[in-house]
C-alpha cells in the first residue's frame, strides 16, 4: 500500500515538472517551434516519460488549459456559494500571468478564448436566468455579449501587463454589469 502512494507522488511530480516546463517554453517561443525533446531536457525526464504522460504537445496545452479552467470554476464556485469573491479571479489571472500572457498572445488563443467564453457564458446565462425580471434583450444575446466584454476586458489587461491591481479590475467590472444590469456580482 504505501509503494502506491509513492508512486503516485512520483507520477504527480513528474507531470507537474513536465507540465512547468512545457508552460517555461510557451512563454519563451511559439507553440509550433516547441518540440517534446525541449520539454523532456528541461524537465530532466526522457521523451518517452513525457509521453507515457501526454500524446503529444497539443494533448499537454489542453490539459494545461483544462486545469486552469478548472481553478477558475472553482473559484466561481466559491463565490457564488458565498466563499470567495470577484477580485479572486483576477487574483489567479495576476498569480499564472506567464500562462495567460503566452496564452492571449500565441496563435493557439482562439483554441483558448472558446474554452473561455464557453464556461463564462453558461455561468453567466445560469446567474440571470435565477433573476425573475423579464429582459428586453433575449437572455442568451445579453449573456453572450457580456461575456464577450468580460474576457476582452481580462485579455486586455494581460496583454498590457496588468497595468491595476485585481480589486480595482473586480470593482471595475463589477460596476459595469451591474449598471448594465447583468446581475449583481456578490448576490
Amino acid at each position: 500500500m504505501e509503494n502506491v502512494a509513492k508512486t503516485d507522488r512520483r507520477i504527480l511530480r513528474t507531470k507537474q515538472a513536465i507540465k512547468k516546463s512545457f508552460l517555461e517554453l510557451f512563454t519563451e517561443k511559439e507553440f509550433e517551434q516547441i518540440t517534446i525533446n525541449e520539454i523532456a531536457d528541461r524537465a530532466n525526464v526522457n521523451r518517452g516519460t513525457v509521453y507515457l504522460h501526454f500524446s503529444d504537445k497539443y494533448d499537454l496545452l489542453d490539459k494545461c488549459t483544462e486545469d486552469h479552467i478548472g481553478e477558475i470554476i472553482s473559484i466561481c464556485k466559491n463565490r457564488e456559494s458565498g466563499e470567495g469573491n470577484p477580485q479572486q479571479v483576477f487574483e489567479y489571472f495576476q498569480k499564472h500571468f506567464p500562462f495567460f500572457s503566452a496564452m492571449f498572445s500565441n496563435e493557439r488563443v482562439f483554441l483558448f478564448r472558446d474554452q473561455l467564453l464557453h464556461f463564462f457564458s453558461v455561468n453567466m446565462t445560469v446567474k440571470m436566468e435565477q433573476t425573475n425580471d423579464k429582459p428586453d434583450i433575449d437572455l442568451e444575446i445579453k449573456s453572450q455579449f457580456m461575456t464577450s466584454a468580460f474576457i476582452g476586458i481580462v485579455e486586455w489587461w494581460i496583454r498590457r501587463g496588468m497595468p491595476h491591481s485585481t480589486s480595482f479590475m473586480a470593482g471595475q467590472v463589477q460596476q459595469l454589469f451591474e449598471n448594465n444590469q447583468v446581475y449583481s456580482m456578490y448576490s
